[in-house]
């Protein structure tokens, strides 16, 4: 039996909800006393922060829908207004709702005064970080959940220029304007008042786009690459862009190629996942190509997989991908002055490299929304596949132009008849190998991540794979507060574990240099060994 408290709170959002569909869908619930559903929508507000809003797309405030959105447009809108701020641009993926999520904030933004501009379809985020910077907006907003399963939606919140003192210049917002912006929001009383008058942004700026990206860019020799968008957005921009800079056409994985949100032949669209290049492998493998560059649905992250010695194909870590553009961009370009930046739960490897070339290196938290404040950033990247190869155009991570890169540098190493693995042995040998991987257990209960990190806390362990712990640091207490710990095992081994800021997931982060065959046994090791503690809470 549904209390009446809750059944007038029910109510309530019913009246005001500005979509029948979900207002009819809870009414149902409602009339059928479906308790489990509904207080799978009326479990809190969805939870607004620095990586905006992400969630199910579903009815009430826990889940991605209109009234929501429009409830935080409003929040937006009020923030946007307070400090004088009036010109927005909103973007979007293929994602289910995401055109209505788009049309929901627009009518919003426009009707609390604000001058709105629509991107003309569904496109890769990297355009909508573009088109900040480039057409002077004040604020852009992506209707994209990223990797996100396809049950999801979200919605990425970017400011332009400096604003309170940050320099943001196109970025995703931080701390504080994060908790500002929720504080309007929940001051929001639906519905709010709605306009009309928006605009479309001109295909012209998607060819600047492709024009300053592809600008000195060569490729060096004719090349065989296999694409997949892993039914995202990404693949008219990605042909263009290749063309753009005269390079060989990528062959597609078909079945990824166009958007589609039910994301049929992956379980999570998310090129990091196991079995998610298993298509891509397969048509590299037949048509005896080069490489192999995925890009994740909304075309802000980039994978590549490589042809290893015997001829089978390995996906490169994120860390490798991140040390291999370190290493070319310091090489290749003039990086006097300049900064490179990554995360703390990212390979030590750039911070040696940027040593070596005289660049300065930047830690910072984990996100990207952290690396993209670094000033006179030359390069960035964070582990999870993010890399930002191109800063003075878009100052955020871009999985097009770290396509483009990556194919840029394998056309060289081809031409000199070499390939990307053997480049990364070569810069091995110069800074030492080292090897990373991260454990992710993704729960149920978040209650399930809150006590692992509690019990370890209390109880930090003494020895990590046989290796004794020299430093233990609660991260909630270093210079770059955030929640998780940092394990050190003497200078050459480290583990981290920390919980996702987007995903119900722990995730541990683990790090050991040395000789190449006890860098891999040791990392087995404490893989393993974390796997049999974390499953002790399942």
């Amino acid at each position: 039996m549904i209390d009446e408290q809750f059944r007038l709170e029910i109510l309530d959002w019913i009246a005001k909800d500005p979509d029948l569909k979900t207002a009819e869908l809870l009414s149902k619930w409602l009339d059928d006393g479906n308790e489990i559903e509904l207080r799978k929508s009326f479990n809190g507000f969805l939870e607004f922060g620095t990586a905006g809003l992400r969630g199910p797309v579903r009815p009430g405030p826990s889940g991605m829908n209109r009234a929501v959105v429009g409830r935080t447009a409003a929040g937006i809108a009020s923030y946007l207004t307070s400090r004088g701020l009036s010109k927005v641009v909103i973007g979007r993926d293929a994602r289910h709702g995401s055109a209505e999520f788009m049309e929901e904030s627009a009518e919003i933004f426009a009707g609390a005064g604000l001058e709105v501009h629509l991107l003309p379809r569904e496109l890769p985020t990297p355009i909508l970080a573009y088109a900040v910077n480039e057409l002077g907006f004040d604020c852009g907003v992506m209707v994209t959940a990223s990797h996100n399963p396809a049950i999801d939606n979200g919605y990425k919140v970017y400011l332009g220029k400096s604003v309170d003192g940050i320099e943001y210049r196109g970025s995703q917002i931080i701390s504080p304007a994060d908790a500002q912006i929720f504080t309007e929001i929940i001051k929001v009383k639906l519905p709010s008042p709605r306009g009309s008058a928006w605009s479309m942004v001109s295909e012209e700026l998607i060819k600047r786009y492709l024009s300053s990206t592809a600008k000195g860019v060569s490729e060096k020799t004719p090349q065989k690459i296999i694409y997949t968008a892993m039914h995202g957005v990404g693949t008219e921009t990605l042909l263009s862009l290749f063309a753009k800079a005269n390079f060989s056409e990528p062959i597609l994985v078909s079945q990824q190629a166009r958007p589609d949100p039910d994301f049929p032949t992956v379980a999570f669209p998310n090129p990091e996942e196991a079995g998610a290049m298993d298509l891509a492998i397969a048509l590299a493998t037949k048509e005896d190509a080069d490489l192999i560059i995925a890009n994740d649905p909304d075309a802000d992250r980039c994978a590549v997989a490589a042809k290893d010695r015997d001829g089978s194909w390995r996906t490169l870590r994120g860390d490798e991908l991140g040390t291999l553009f370190g290493h070319y961009i310091s090489k290749s370009e003039d990086v006097s002055g300049k900064v490179f930046a990554t995360t703390i739960v990212s390979s030590s490897a750039l911070r040696k490299i940027a040593a070596k070339n005289g660049v300065g290196c930047s830690e910072t938290l984990t996100g990207f929304k952290w690396i993209s404040k670094v000033p006179n950033l030359a390069f960035g990247y964070e582990e999870a596949i993010g890399y930002c190869v191109d800063p003075a155009n878009v100052n955020d991570k871009d999985g097009l132009s770290a396509a483009l890169k990556i194919a840029e540098i394998n056309s060289e190493l081809k031409a000199k008849g070499a390939n990307i693995l053997a480049y990364l042995d070569e810069i091995w040998s110069q800074i030492g190998y080292h090897r990373t991987q991260q454990l992710s257990i993704r729960v149920n209960d978040l209650g399930t991540i809150k006590k692992i990190l509690s019990d370890l806390s209390c109880t930090p362990p003494k020895t990590i794979s046989g290796l004794s712990v020299t430093k233990f640091e609660d991260l909630g207490k270093s210079e770059l507060p955030t929640e998780g710990f940092r394990f050190y095992c003497g200078e050459n081994v480290r583990v981290i574990i920390r919980p996702s800021g987007t995903e119900p997931k722990l995730k541990t982060y683990i790090e050991v240099v040395g000789e190449k065959d006890f860098a891999e046994a040791k990392v087995a090791e404490i893989v393993a060994e974390f796997t049999k503690l974390f499953a002790g809470y399942s």
